[in-house]
């Protein structure tokens, strides 16, 4: 009788310890919990800690409250310029309707293919409405966040909240890019061509102006070295007429001083002349005195009558 007790209470324990286990759960930090009873939803779980259940009838569905990335393949899009567009874009996302979210979609797998469905609808229908120009330089913030917000609208149903968009990539298709490339280094080989010619017009205007003045610089100052120079001439000429009126001799000595320091260089000119020629009359004569006459020349004159 004992063992048969000690086995029963045994068995007991054992089928204690399993009901025990098999009413209680754990929820994470980073997760809340849906306590499904006969595939029907009696409640959810959203703070971490220990929790009951009814065992083998109740089951526990984890759900992840994280934020989630969803990564989104490249997609071409036709802006409203009709440009083509090669558009690289991922989106965040976290759940924050456990149940809707466990009654419509089910699990995260799902959740990402619908969400990638209605991230490419969002950028295709916002992207179409702007210009390339926008969607690349001017308005890609703006752009992202209208995304976002149609994201998230469309999201709210299946209990998610879309927490950011972002445009990583926003490009032409390599077959555009390189005919675009060409288009620009053309316009700028004219624009640069354009540049040059302005600059070799604008250098030549001021060449010939500064050419112009230059002349008229030099052509005054040719003016102003002539006029003094004349006025040199002048005095000099006064000079000269003021001293030979003083001096007729004196005037005539520096006078052939002169004829003779010209003359009488070391070149290849020679000179023939008689040495009693008037032209060195100062070599013999520095004092340019006449002549007198030798003792016993005859005297002009009427000879005296007896």
């Amino acid at each position: 009788m004992k063992s048969l007790s000690g086995i029963v209470a045994l068995i007991l324990l054992v089928v204690a310890t399993v009901i025990g286990v098999g009413s209680v759960f754990t929820v994470e930090q980073t997760q809340q919990a849906i306590v499904v009873r006969l595939g029907e939803p009696v409640r959810v779980v959203t703070d971490p800690g220990l929790n009951f259940k009814v065992p083998f009838i109740d089951t526990v569905i984890s759900i992840d409250k994280r934020i989630l990335d969803l990564e989104n393949p490249s997609q071409e899009v036709i802006a409203s310029d009709q440009k083509r567009l090669v558009v690289d874009a991922f989106a965040r996302y976290r759940i924050k309707n456990a149940l809707r979210f466990y009654q419509s979609i089910g699990s995260i797998q799902a959740a990402n293919i619908q969400m990638t469905t209605l991230l490419n609808a969002s950028v295709r229908r916002v992207l179409g409405e702007v210009t390339f120009i926008q969607v690349v330089r001017d308005e890609r913030e703006a752009l992202m966040n209208r995304i976002r917000d149609q994201l998230d609208k469309e999201a709210d149903g299946y209990g998610i909240q879309v927490v950011d968009v972002r445009i990583r990539r926003a490009d032409l298709p390599e077959s555009n890019s390189q005919a675009v490339y060409q288009r620009m280094q053309t316009e700028r080989q004219r624009e640069a061509a354009e540049f040059r010619a302005q600059g070799g017009q604008k250098a030549q205007e001021i060449r010939s102006r500064a050419d112009r003045e230059a002349t008229v610089i030099v052509a005054e100052a040719n003016s102003k070295s002539e006029q003094i120079r004349g006025e040199g001439d002048g005095e000099r000429n006064r000079i000269f007429a003021d001293t030979y009126g003083k001096d007729p001799d004196f005037f005539a000595f520096y006078r052939s001083m002169g004829a003779y320091e010209s003359s009488l260089r070391t070149n290849d000119t020679r000179y023939l002349l008689r040495p009693d020629s008037d032209f060195f009359r100062f070599f013999s004569n520095p004092a340019n005195k006449p002549a007198s006459k030798p003792v016993g020349a005859p005297t002009t004159g009427t000879a005296p009558q007896q």
